[in-house]
C-alpha cells in the first residue's frame, strides 16, 4: 500500500492539492480522509485517485467454521453445531483450548505473505459478531494482527459480517436459530448496529481496511422468506447510520437479497461512498451471469464487486474470472484454504482418525439418543489426537499449493 507521502504528487496533479492540505479527498462529493480507498463513479479509486480493481480471496472457515469444509456431509454445519460436536468428543475445556489454538493457527503471517506474493491485492474476512461483543477482545486481536500483515504486504482488507445477531439468512452460514430474526426483531437490529459501530470506531483511521460488508448473503431463495426483501434496505440503512456515526472514511458494501444475487431490492444509493456486491455459484460462466449487475452499475453510476464465487473446477474458475475481468468487475473468490481439496489456492491434509470423526458427525443423534451415541462414539484418545493433528495440518507450512487453481485466477505461486 502506498503511503500518503508517495501519493501527494499524484493527488496534486489530479487537482486535489487544496483538499490534501485539509487532509481530505472527495468520495462522490463527501469528504473522506486522504489515503482511503473510496467510490468514484462506477469504480473504486485508491489513495492516488487511480482506478482500483480488487483481485482477492476469502478467509473462509477461520472465524466462521462451516461443516462442509470439515467434510461433515450430513452432519453439523453451523458454527454452533460444530462446536457442540467438538465439546461432545473432547470435552468443553479441551474444546475451548482447541478453538483458541485453531483461530491462532489457521491464518498466519505466512498465509498473508503467500496471498500477496501470488499477485492478489485483497482479502475478505468473514466474521461472527460474537467476537466483537463488548468485553470480548479476541476478534480485534486476531483482525489487528492480520490487518497489520496485510498493510505490510500491500493488501486491502474487507470486513464481512457473515453471522449477524438474530441471523440474516436463517441458514447454517449465519449461525442463526433457523430463521432470519434480524428482520423481525428490533433488538437484533440494534445489536447489529452496536457491533458495527464498535468495529467502525476501532478501524475508522485505518486505510488498509477498505470497507465494511454489512451483511453476508441476506435472505435465502426460500419462497417463504422472500417476504423480507422489502425490509433489507431499511436494515442496511440502520447499519450504515451506525457506521457513519463514527466513521466517514470507509466504503459501505451492500449485498443483494437471495444470497447476494438480487439487486432489485435496492433503490438509488443512499450513501456517497458505497459499493454493491453480488455472489455467483454453479451457473454457466458467461456474460449473462453478470449482466444484471453491470446494468445496475451503469444505471446508478456505482461500483460493483463479486464478493464470492468458486467451489468449482479450475476450467470453470478460469472462464468466470475472464468474464469478470472483461467487464472490469472486482472479485474475491471463495475460499482461500480447505481440507483435502483442489478448489482453493491452498489445501491441507486430512488429520489422522478423521474418518471416525466424520462418520460420527453424520449420525444426527440428539440428546434423546445419548445411550446409542456413546456406544458408537470414537475413543476419547482418538478424538483428541484428531483435533490435535488438525491444528498441525492447517498451518501454512504443512499445506499444499493448488498451482492450477492459481493459474485459473490469473496469478501464480512464487
Amino acid at each position: 500500500m502506498r503511503r500518503l507521502g508517495f501519493v501527494l504528487p499524484f493527488l496534486i496533479l489530479l487537482g486535489l492539492g487544496s483538499q490534501i492540505k485539509a487532509g481530505l479527498v472527495e468520495a462522490q462529493g463527501v469528504p473522506v480522509k486522504a489515503g482511503f480507498v473510496h467510490a468514484q463513479g462506477k469504480f473504486l479509486v485508491d489513495a492516488a485517485g487511480h482506478k482500483l480493481i480488487l483481485r482477492g480471496t476469502n478467509l473462509g472457515n477461520w472465524l466462521v467454521p462451516e461443516g462442509y469444509m470439515f467434510h461433515f456431509d450430513g452432519g453439523p454445519q453451523s458454527p454452533r453445531e460444530i462446536e457442540t460436536l467438538v465439546n461432545e468428543l473432547i470435552g468443553p475445556t479441551e474444546a475451548a483450548k482447541f478453538w483458541h489454538n485453531y483461530r491462532e493457527a489457521y491464518i498466519s503471517r505466512k498465509d498473508i505473505d503467500f496471498i500477496a506474493k501470488a499477485g492478489l491485492n485483497t482479502i475478505r474476512i468473514p466474521f461472527h459478531y460474537k467476537f466483537f461483543e463488548a468485553g470480548n477482545d479476541e476478534g480485534f486481536a486476531l483482525l489487528d494482527r492480520v490487518i497489520g500483515w496485510a498493510r505490510e504486504d500491500g493488501l486491502y482488507v474487507v470486513l464481512d459480517m457473515h453471522c449477524a445477531p438474530g441471523g440474516q439468512t436463517g441458514a447454517n452460514i449465519d449461525d442463526s436459530w433457523g430463521y432470519p430474526w434480524l428482520y423481525e426483531d428490533e433488538a437484533s437490529q440494534q445489536h447489529a448496529m452496536e457491533i458495527w459501530k464498535r468495529i467502525a470506531g476501532h478501524y475508522r483511521d485505518n486505510p488498509t481496511v477498505l470497507g465494511y460488508d454489512l451483511l453476508n448473503e441476506p435472505i435465502p431463495t426460500y419462497p417463504k422468506l422472500q417476504q423480507y426483501n422489502s425490509k433489507l434496505e431499511p436494515v442496511y440503512k440502520k447499519l450504515a447510520s451506525a457506521v457513519r456515526s463514527v466513521d466517514s472514511n470507509h466504503v459501505l458494501i451492500l449485498g443483494g437479497a437471495q444470497w447476494d444475487t438480487n439487486f432489485s431490492v435496492f433503490g438509488p444509493p443512499f450513501d456517497k461512498n458505497m459499493i454493491y456486491t453480488f455472489h455467483k455459484y454453479w451457473m454457466p460462466p458467461v456474460e449473462d451471469a453478470v449482466k444484471p449487475y453491470v446494468q445496475f452499475r451503469d444505471k446508478y453510476n456505482v461500483p460493483i464487486w463479486m464478493g464470492e464465487s468458486g467451489e468449482n473446477t479450475d476450467e470453470w474458475i478460469g472462464k468466470f474470472r475472464d468474464v469478470l475481468d472483461k467487464d472490469e468487475i472486482s472479485w474475491t473468490f471463495w475460499p482461500y484454504k480447505k481440507m483435502q481439496a483442489t478448489s482453493s489456492p491452498v489445501t491441507f491434509g486430512r488429520p489422522e482418525h478423521w474418518d471416525a470423526i466424520v462418520a460420527y458427525a453424520a449420525r444426527h443423534a440428539g440428546m434423546g439418543e445419548t445411550e446409542k451415541s456413546i456406544a458408537v462414539r470414537p475413543s476419547l484418545e482418538g478424538s483428541r489426537a484428531a483435533f490435535e493433528d488438525l491444528l498441525v495440518k492447517i498451518r501454512f507450512e504443512n499445506s499444499t499449493v493448488n498451482e492450477e487453481y492459481l493459474k485459473a485466477l490469473g496469478v501464480h505461486a512464487k
